[in-house]
């Protein structure tokens, strides 16, 4: 079994890892590359592996620098399935949409140019239909759920909390013999965040590989960033001003939309204050995202699950404004009243938030207020490093409106949530690969878990290529006829964590062969005390479908659409059958399972 880091291995976007034995090729995410010019060259660099032997991918979450490269695997030939959460399903038909969109847009305007200076013009990176054809081949599953990908591999989906739908995954693999557990953390959110559940801890595994976007930073309180935010937007609004706010269509704006709902329709002292002040998400994108989030309540946390069932959606609320069309986005900046702005993309560099930092940038009344991670080469990084004017439009900007940049609002786990995650194993896994982070918060993080846990962690910078199964460490990539082998993954004399494979087999930890891959993937899948955790899951679903059900009476004797009738009549009839499985399977003998005898019935 081997792992090749093919994307997120030297920076934060592009995340792509290929596990492959000796008769299955599968890959974990393929992402775009984001950032600035040289960064987006990336994704015109071809894939170093053949698409069209990857057998299916696993993806952790609908953000783009984590899909964004599926409808370019799918156009040079790979025509597997790709397995996801159902809410990642969901969002992925946005996400890929609008990403083909914009390519389709730039290569244009790019075309443009290129035939005004005599010059052959680029094909998008790819198009509306080739995006079409990936969503096609989505399986989406739920979390917590066993998964049979092949006939040597298992896995199992568990909420990330980063992101709707996002997962950590659980990945078993059996080869010659041997079973090994994979897990890969996609990107981990913050515990105690709204909307959304926390991570869930994993226990066991032989390979960990993990993100560290902020494995170097500890960020704000959630609760100190909201009142910096609402200060903000009162300081901002009293002196003329709007406050603009780049954010991820997906995420961060559905958390800015649930916070402003507990001011605008609870009982804050920033009510009256904020009274007339009208909030406009302009992002199609994010209205999308929006009822997708909506449509999802099963991946809710419990405070999320209560308003709902109190008969509040906390999505929605008296000043809120979503605006769909370019004329309606338009008139937001002709509007003279303060208002806030929140817009996509969340890094500045696509989308309508370029037109509102356009009008707003050079007001010294404005605010910007950044809520998510600004990768380098990106506008939104420029702008949080001070600088006094930016490019927008073919137009030189000057900056003089007030720019903030609230951490607390971050969908990544910081650095303390990152250790206590990997904390989480029982014993220390037999290699601890760190990805998807910039060079210095792997190597800062990899040396703080070495202090405090004395773990030994292998710091992945650049692509690359590892044995699991016998821990040989890295070598480049074998690339494919005609392409350049990809740069290694580099070994850095500065880094004072000594690799996995590097220390002698009687010191690393040992791998549980736990019989086959399928042994092994039921008996951790099903813990100890599963008998009670479930008996408590159903007792708490009985009591959900009570409160729904005496919501349901209310709504209908108000009246209701037909439409929403027909909604309601589609969800019952998929409830009852699971129900009427779930009972099925309860009742059914427990019998050990036999394999039929060779040359089948006579």
């Amino acid at each position: 079994m081997k792992i090749a880091f093919c994307g997120a291995a030297s920076g934060v976007t592009g995340s792509c890892h290929m596990i492959s034995t000796d008769r299955h090729k599968i890959l974990l995410d393929c992402g775009q590359f984001q950032g600035g010019a040289a960064m987006e060259a990336m994704n015109r660099v071809p894939f170093p592996f053949d698409p069209e032997e990857i057998e299916c991918v696993v993806v952790s979450h609908a953000h783009i620098d984590h899909i964004g490269r599926l409808p370019l695997l799918v156009k040079q030939g790979f025509q597997g399935p790709i397995y996801c959460t159902d809410a990642t399903s969901d969002l992925m038909d946005v996400m890929l949409k609008d990403s083909a969109h914009i390519h389709e847009q730039e290569a244009e305007w790019k075309a443009r140019k290129a035939r005004r200076a005599g010059r052959e013009p680029e094909e998008p990176l790819y198009t509306t239909d080739d995006a079409l054809a990936a969503l096609e081949l989505r399986r989406p599953v739920r979390y917590d759920t066993l998964v049979e990908i092949n006939d040597q591999m298992k896995i199992v989906f568990n909420d990330a909390g980063h992101i709707l739908g996002s997962a950590v995954i659980e990945l078993w693999t059996e080869e010659g013999g041997e079973t090994k557990k994979l897990v890969f953390s996609g990107d981990l959110g913050m515990n105690g965040r709204p909307i959304l559940n926390d991570p869930v801890t994993i226990h066991k595994a032989d390979v960990v590989v993990m993100e560290t976007t902020y494995g170097n930073r500890l960020h704000e309180q959630n609760a100190a960033s909201i009142r910096r935010l609402l200060d903000i937007v009162v300081e901002t609004t009293q002196r003329g001003g709007n406050v603009v706010i780049p954010s991820f269509a997906v995420g961060r704006t559905q958390e800015l939309i649930f916070e402003l709902n507990r001011i605008y329709d609870g009982d804050s002292p920033y009510k009256d204050l904020l009274r007339n002040v009208q909030v406009f998400v302009d992002s199609p994108m994010a209205v999308q995202a929006t009822e997708i989030f909506k449509n999802n309540a099963q991946d809710y946390d419990e405070e999320m699950r209560e308003f709902i069932l109190q008969g509040d959606h906390p999505l929605d609320f008296k000043n809120l404004h979503f605006t769909m069309t370019s004329d309606e986005s338009k008139l937001i900046n002709t509007d003279p009243r303060p208002k806030i702005i929140i817009s996509a993309s969340g890094m500045c560099e696509a989308g309508r938030i370029r037109h509102h930092l356009k009008h707003n940038l050079f007001d010294p009344r404005s605010s910007v207020v950044f809520v998510g991670y600004q990768a380098e080469g990106t506008l939104g990084r420029t702008l949080i490093e001070g600088a006094r004017e930016v490019k927008l439009f073919g137009d030189t900007i000057a900056v003089k409106a007030q720019i903030h940049n609230l951490e607390g609002f971050s969908g990544h786990a910081d650095r303390d949530g990152l250790y206590a995650w990997l904390s989480g194993f029982e014993r220390e896994p037999g290699e601890i690969f760190l990805v998807h982070g910039e060079p210095d918060a792997k190597r800062d993080f990899a040396a703080y878990v070495k202090a405090h846990k004395g773990w030994n962690c292998i710091v992945v910078n650049g692509f690359g290529e590892y044995d699991l199964s016998g821990g040989t460490g890295f070598s480049p990539r074998q690339s494919r006829p005609g392409i350049a082998a990809e740069e290694p993954v580099r070994r850095t004399a500065e880094r004072p964590v000594q690799d996995a494979a590097e220390r002698p087999a009687e010191q690393r930890p040992s791998v549980e062969a736990v019989g086959s891959a399928s042994e092994r993937a039921v008996e951790e899948f099903v813990s100890e005390n599963e008998r009670g955790d479930l008996l408590e899951r159903l007792r708490g679903t009985r009591e959900v479908l009570d409160s729904v059900l005496r919501n349901l009476e209310t709504a209908a004797g108000d009246g209701m659409s037909v439409e929403k009738l027909a909604e309601i009549k589609n969800l019952t009839a998929s409830l009852e059958m699971d129900v009427l499985n779930l009972g099925s399977a309860v009742t059914e003998e427990d019998r050990p399972k036999t394999e039929p005898e060779e040359g089948g019935e006579r």
